[in-house]
C-alpha cells in the first residue's frame, strides 16, 4: 500500500493497520541507510516537534504536515535497538502553546512518572501456539451441526500486578507470572483468563482503566516481548487470553491523548460530551473518522501482534447513551429527541464487523449494564453485533439472595429464577467480576449470609448455581478459595489463607466445580437456547428450592437440585423425564447420597419422579444410569 492510500484510509476511518503507519518506525533506504519515521495526528496544531534522547530534547527535528487533516511526519538519520530504551515525545504548538506528548501509536512506554515513549520494533517473536489457534477456531466457528459458542468458556479474572508479588511486595514480570499463573489456571479447570486493561496506564488505582498508551503493553511487568511471552505460555497450557479493551474513554494525564495538539483531538468538544466528571476522563469522539482508525486499529493490533483470543469491552453503556451519568439539562438529546448516541453505535457496529470479518473465532464481549436490545445479534440483524454480553442482571439478583436471612428469602426467590425470564435474549457470560469485591462491597464470599461455616457452604451452594445456570463464567480471582478480605490491586492476594482447612476445601471445591463443568456437556453446549434447559421446580420459595434441568446436544441430561435454606429439604418428591437411577454425580456439601431410582408417580409434569433429600445450603446435580424403573 502507498503512502497515499495510508493517508486517506487513515483519515476516511478505514485503516485498520493504522499502528504500522504511525508511530516510530525504523526503515533502510535504498542505499541502506537507516533512518526512523515519526508519523503523528495533530489537526490543530501549527507545529510539531521530534524531541528525545537523541536530540537533547530540543527543536531540531520539526515534522512536515502532510496532509490537510492533520498527519505530520519527520524521517531522522537515528538507528536503534530495544534494549537502548531510547525515550522520545513530540513538542507541540498550537497558538503559541507548547505541549509535550507521549505516541499515541508507541507500542512501549515508561509507566508511573515515566512519561516518555521508548524508540521499540516489535519482535519477530517465536511462536509456538500454532495447534491453539486451530483448536480455538473449531471450537468457536459454528458449523452445520453445532451452533456457535457450543464450548466451555470458564474465565478466571486476573489483574496482574495483585495477583502475586515478588517476596520484596515488588511486580513480577509478564515471564514469572505465566510461569505462575498458567499452570494454576490449568490445574483449576479455567478455560480462559481475562486481564484487567494492561495498556499502559500511570495509575495503579485505576485498575487500568485510565489509559495513556493504548499501543504499549504496561512496562510494569516488562516488555511488549515479555508479554507475547505471557500470552504463548498461557496457550501452551490450554487457556485462552482475554483483554479489558476500553474504547469510551481515556485518562486525563497531561502527556496522554487529552487536548493532544493543543485542541480537541481525540475527544468530543462540547461541554455535553467530551468528559465524565465521574471518572474524571474524557470521552473519545469516536464519530470522527481518524479516532475510529486509531481504536479499531488498536483492537486489531492486540489480535495481529499478540495473538489475544478475545476483548471485553468496557463501559459500553456509557458509550450508547448520551446521558450516562449526566444530569437533565448536562446533555443535548439525538436530533431524533431519544438520549442515544448514534456515533457510538455505528462505532460498535463497525468494529465488531472489522474484528470478525479478520478474526472468525475470537470474543467481543460487552460490558453492558442496561435493557439495551440486540447487543449480541449480528449486524446484519440489526444488532451491534458482540459475541457476548456481561449478565448484570444476574450478578444484582443472586447477589442480593445469597445476602438475605434464609428466613426471608422466600420474599427474594423471584431473585433466583428472575433470570431466565430473559437468559436467552441475548448470548450472556454470569460475570463475578473486581467490581463486585471492592468499594466496601465485601469479598465474595463475605457476601454470603451467616455464620462463619454457613458462609462457606452458602459460596459452593452459589457456585454450583452459577455454573448451571444457562450463560457463561466468569470469577474474579481470590474468590476460589474465599478470600475475606476485598481486593487491594496495590498487594498481593492473600494465599496464605489457603494454608487454612475452610479456604483449602473451598480451593479443591472450586477445582473439582470447575473440572465437572467442562466434562458435563450439557451444562454448556446448549447454553444459549431453551433446547438445553427447561423447568421443574421454579416456585419453590416456601423451600427455598429450585430445580431444572439441562441438556447436550445429544439429548442427554443432568437434573439441577438447589437448597438455599439453612435447614434440609427432605422427601422431595421431583419429576424426570426419564426411567432410570439417578446418581448424585457432584454434590456441594459432605459425603455422597444413595442412587435414587425413578419410580411410576406423575410429578412436575412428568409421568415418573425421584424423591430426594437436600442438605441445608446445598447443591446436588444428577445424572441418569438407564435401568428398568421400580414399580
Amino acid at each position: 500500500m502507498t503512502d497515499k492510500n495510508e493517508r486517506y484510509l487513515f483519515h476516511q476511518g478505514t485503516y485498520f493497520k493504522a499502528y504500522e503507519y504511525l508511530g516510530a518506525h525504523k526503515r533502510t533506504d535504498k542505499d541502506g541507510g537507516v533512518y526512523t519515521v515519526f508519523r503523528t495526528w495533530a489537526p490543530n496544531a501549527d507545529a510539531v516537534y521530534v524531541t528525545g534522547d537523541f536530540n537533547g530534547w530540543n527543536e531540531s527535528c520539526p515534522m512536515k504536515k502532510i496532509t490537510k487533516k492533520g498527519l505530520w511526519e519527520a524521517k531522522i538519520r537515528l538507528d536503534f535497538k530495544n534494549s537502548d530504551k531510547l525515550k522520545y515525545k513530540y513538542l507541540i504548538m498550537n497558538h503559541g502553546r507548547a505541549v509535550f506528548k507521549a505516541d499515541p501509536y508507541a507500542y512501549y512506554c515508561g509507566t508511573h512518572t515515566e512519561t516518555a515513549s521508548y524508540l521499540y520494533e516489535l519482535p519477530e517473536f517465536p511462536w509456538t501456539d500454532g495447534g491453539w489457534l486451530s483448536s480455538r477456531k473449531k471450537a468457536m466457528i459454528p458449523t452445520e451441526t453445532t451452533p456457535a459458542y457450543s464450548t466451555p468458556i470458564n474465565v478466571y479474572e486476573v489483574h496482574l500486578g495483585s495477583f502475586m508479588r515478588g517476596a520484596d511486595g515488588g511486580y513480577l514480570s509478564y515471564r514469572e507470572l505465566a510461569d505462575r499463573l498458567g499452570p494454576y489456571v490449568k490445574r483449576m479447570g479455567y478455560t480462559h483468563i481475562e486481564l484487567l486493561p494492561v495498556a499502559e496506564h500511570p495509575l495503579d488505582e485505576s485498575w487500568g482503566y485510565q489509559i495513556c498508551g493504548f499501543y504499549a503493553p504496561t512496562s510494569r511487568f516488562g516488555t511488549p516481548e515479555d508479554f507475547m511471552y505471557f500470552v504463548n505460555k498461557m496457550h501452551s497450557y490450554g487457556v485462552g487470553v482475554l483483554l479489558d479493551w476500553v474504547p469510551a474513554h481515556f485518562s486525563k494525564d497531561e502527556h496522554g491523548l487529552i487536548e493532544f495538539d493543543g485542541g480537541f483531538c481525540y475527544e468530543y468538544q462540547g461541554e455535553d460530551r467530551k468528559e465524565n466528571k465521574v471518572w474524571g476522563t474524557r470521552y473519545f469522539d469516536v464519530g470522527r473518522e481518524e479516532v475510529q482508525s486509531f481504536l479499531i486499529s488498536n483492537a486489531l493490533y492486540w489480535f495481529d501482534v499478540y495473538h489475544i483470543d478475545g476483548l471485553r469491552v468496557d463501559a459500553v453503556s456509557s458509550m450508547l447513551y448520551l446521558d450516562f451519568d449526566r444530569k437533565p439539562g448536562e446533555w443535548i438529546p439525538a436530533p431524533d429527541g431519544s438520549n442515544k448516541n448514534y456515533e457510538a453505535i455505528a462505532f460498535l457496529k463497525k468494529l465488531n464487523c472489522a474484528v470478525f470479518e479478520r478474526y472468525g473465532d475470537v470474543l467481543m464481549i460487552a460490558e453492558e449494564s442496561t435493557a439495551w436490545p440486540m447487543v449480541t445479534k449480528p449486524v446484519y440483524m440489526g444488532g451491534l453485533g458482540f459475541s457476548f454480553k456481561w449478565n448484570m442482571g444476574f450478578m444484582n439478583d443472586m447477589l442480593k439472595y445469597v445476602g438475605t436471612d434464609p428466613v426471608f428469602r422466600e420474599h427474594e426467590h423471584r431473585c433466583l429464577t428472575f433470570s431466565l425470564m430473559y437468559s436467552f435474549s441475548e448470548n450472556y457470560i454470569l460475570a463475578i467480576s473486581h467490581d463486585e469485591v471492592v468499594h466496601g462491597k465485601k469479598s465474595l464470599l463475605d457476601k454470603m449470609f451467616g455464620s462463619y461455616d454457613q458462609k462457606f457452604d452458602g459460596m459452593r451452594c452459589f457456585l454450583a448455581y452459577l455454573m448451571c445456570h444457562p450463560g457463561k463464567k466468569l470469577l474474579f480471582m481470590g474468590s476460589e478459595y474465599g478470600q475475606f478480605r476485598e481486593w487491594d490491586c496495590t498487594s498481593s492476594l492473600e494465599w496464605f489463607m489457603t494454608s487454612y482447612e475452610r479456604h483449602a476445601d473451598m480451593l479443591r471445591y472450586t477445582a473439582a466445580l470447575n473440572h465437572f463443568y467442562l466434562d458435563t456437556p450439557a451444562l454448556w453446549e446448549r447454553d444459549l437456547s431453551w433446547d438445553g434447559f427447561k423447568w421443574i421446580k421454579a416456585d419453590e420459595s416456601a423451600k427455598n428450592a429450585s430445580v431444572f434441568l439441562r441438556y447436550s446436544g445429544d439429548g442427554s441430561f443432568v437434573l439441577c437440585a438447589f437448597n438455599f435454606s439453612a435447614v434440609p429439604v427432605t422427601k422431595m418428591r421431583i419429576g424426570v423425564p426419564k426411567p432410570g437411577l439417578y446418581r448424585a454425580a457432584f454434590s456441594s456439601s459432605a459425603g455422597t447420597s444413595l442412587p435414587v431410582p425413578s419410580k411410576r408417580i406423575p410429578s412436575d409434569g412428568f409421568g415418573m419422579s425421584i424423591t430426594v433429600d437436600l442438605p441445608p445450603l446445598s447443591a446436588v446435580i444428577y445424572k441418569c444410569e438407564n435401568m428398568r424403573p421400580l414399580k
